[in-house]
């Protein structure tokens, strides 16, 4: 099960990325811009999805995502940690957030980190 200690490993191995703790939490930046946080007792991750994927995330996996209300009206979506399948998920999931937040030079010098192959 991946914890907390995996999402700071996983994070700050994507290129340009940058700690901060705000709001009593670590939070983790791509060129100054939030991708990533680990909310509460470090038990789940918040990080950015597209409002249009979000409700069919939600819906799909409810025991695994969902959406708090101080950010419903935000692009971002919940993970619970245990309900991952390891740290292969997460590191998907965080690098999907972080695709989102950095800037275009970054995916240019990056393409490894580009979007997942469509099947």
């Amino acid at each position: 099960m991946p914890d907390a200690d995996d999402v700071r490993r996983i994070a700050l191995s994507l290129p340009d990325t940058t700690e901060k703790i705000a709001w009593s939490m670590p939070t983790f930046r791509v060129a100054g811009k939030m991708f990533a946080t680990v909310p509460e007792e470090e038990t789940s991750i918040a990080v950015r999805c597209p409002k249009e994927e979000r409700a069919e995330l939600v819906l799909a996996e409810p025991e695994k995502f969902w959406i708090a209300d101080h950010e419903a009206q935000f692009a971002w979506v919940r993970a619970r940690l245990a309900a991952l399948d390891g740290v292969d998920e997460l590191r998907d999931i965080l690098a999907d957030s972080w695709r989102q937040a950095a800037p275009p030079r970054l995916l240019d010098s990056h393409p490894e980190l580009g979007l997942p192959a469509a099947d």
